[in-house]
């Protein structure tokens, strides 16, 4: 796969669902270069999912600007991919089957399918399950599948919503690592919600912090480790203690505002 991420220019983004509704969140503004790994911390409430549902084109923002390459975002887009919690796939199928069902419905011929669908498969280290139905593998088995069957139509950006969040700790760590790898090794740019310090210090090059009712970006924290990151290494657990302080002091200044 050859890929390429995308520039992210959101300036002055404000939404609220209904023009008698709260504003979900206020005055958002960032950029991202081409690569570049987001994630964007917050509790709930603080508009973080919605944010990231107007990115992806699934809904539109109440005013302010969103380009991804100086192209204004008003729809969702095959350039782009979203994963959610469950990873909603079609449990008669086999693992290719789920993979490839993108590229069938785009009208790809079989053999180029079948090579494209292989080399997802690989990337998450899945080939030995090709051939298996997706209702016979375990949860994080599934969420591999659904982020091959996102990686094979080639994205520039990925959007993850809390896609670990119901995972064990052993399989979650895992996908964390192999995500950022992956997006790193494809060059697409990586943006992501949790409510979870020690995700964004293990998939971050940035993380940004969200808090208050309307959400704002409180802080914008430059995240600069090795990779493979480990929890236990030094350097990671200091980051994940200065990332919690400021976490924290930004949800109780939004509380107290």
């Amino acid at each position: 796969m050859t890929v390429r991420g995308v520039q992210i220019n959101i300036q002055a983004l404000k939404h609220r669902y209904t023009p008698k509704s709260p504003l979900t969140f206020d005055n958002v503004n960032i950029d991202a270069q081409p690569g570049e790994a987001l994630v964007i911390i917050g509790r709930s409430g603080c508009g973080k999912s919605t944010l990231l549902h107007i990115i992806s084109g699934l809904l539109r923002q109440t005013s302010g600007t969103l380009e991804l390459d100086k192209e204004e975002v008003n729809a969702p887009s095959s350039r782009w991919v979203m994963m959610f919690q469950a990873p909603h796939l079609f449990p008669w199928m086999t693992v290719e089957r789920n993979v490839g069902v993108g590229l069938h419905f785009a009208g790809w011929p079989k053999d180029k399918m079948q090579a494209r669908v292989a080399e997802a498969i690989s990337l998450v280290h899945l080939d030995e399950y090709a051939k298996n139905n997706v209702q016979d593998l375990s949860g994080g088995q599934q969420q591999r599948v659904a982020l091959a069957r996102s990686l094979v139509m080639e994205p520039e950006m990925l959007l993850l919503d809390e896609p670990f969040s119901a995972l064990d700790t052993f399989t979650r760590t895992s996908l964390q690592k192999d995500v950022r790898s992956i997006t790193k090794k494809l060059g697409i740019n990586l943006v992501m919600v949790t409510h979870d310090i020690d995700e964004a210090v293990l998939m971050a090059d940035r993380a940004l912090v969200m808090a208050g009712s309307p959400g704002k970006i409180m802080h914008d924290v430059g995240i600069d480790l090795p990779d493979p990151r480990e929890r236990d290494n030094e350097q990671v657990q200091a980051t994940r203690a200065e990332l919690m302080q400021i976490f924290h002091d930004a949800s109780n200044i939004s509380s107290d505002s």
